[in-house]
């Protein structure tokens, strides 16, 4: 009979899963983000939870919260990758010009009539809508990475009430247009809408 002590195992870090549970490995995190953008995409904020993002992406839930923390914080991670290419909307405004209001709205129409970027800024939308803390994640990305941005680009009074005119403004027609479908506004052609759009938004943007 062996007397001698059992070694002990080594301390497992906290928050983190063992490696057997989480199959985590090279890509695990992109994995994870992956999921859950289909995840709130297909179901929306209230019906998407931690657990179906994990199973989706092949991974202990623990690794899901090891990599993001909350529902909220992968919602934010999810959403701030979809709206990855509406950050550099300062830089399309940047230096004004008779033409700065042309060039928001068909930044802002040609996401949106893109299917592939339509999509998943739909279910954004949607959630949204319907669910305060995922407006609240919006609301902080889209004030955070691009209203102060595009208010610093701005020589006008007030730039960042007018740049929230301006977002208004877009939104406001996005969402007859795309969410609801409204018509005239949702079958009308997007070049008709940009040259309507364009002068008002250039007046926010550029008038005392």
């Amino acid at each position: 009979m062996n007397d001698e002590p059992e070694a002990p195992r080594p301390a497992r870090r906290r928050g983190r899963p063992a490696r057997a549970q989480a199959a985590e490995g090279p890509g695990a995190r992109e994995r994870i983000l992956a999921a859950a953008r289909t995840e709130f995409a297909e179901r929306g904020y209230d019906k998407t939870s931690v657990r179906g993002i994990a199973k989706a992406a092949g991974v202990d839930a623990a690794l899901v919260h090891h990599y993001f923390g909350t529902k909220e914080q992968v919602f934010g991670a999810a959403i701030e990758l979809t709206f990855a290419p509406a950050l550099t909307m300062p830089e399309v405004i940047a230096g004004g010009g008779a033409d700065v209001g042309e060039r928001m709205a068909r930044f802002m129409f040609g996401f949106w009539e893109n299917p592939v970027t339509r999509q998943p800024l739909l279910a954004i939308m949607r959630s949204a809508l319907t669910n305060e803390t995922a407006a609240a994640v919006l609301r902080g990305l889209i004030a955070r990475r691009v209203m102060q941005r595009v208010a610093g680009e701005l020589t006008v009074p007030d730039p960042e009430f007018r740049a929230q005119l301006a977002a208004g403004h877009l939104i406001g027609i996005a969402v007859l247009r795309y969410v609801i479908g409204m018509d005239p506004v949702a079958s009308a052609d997007v070049e008709e809408i940009i040259a309507m759009v364009a002068p008002t938004l250039q007046r926010y943007l550029t008038q005392p």
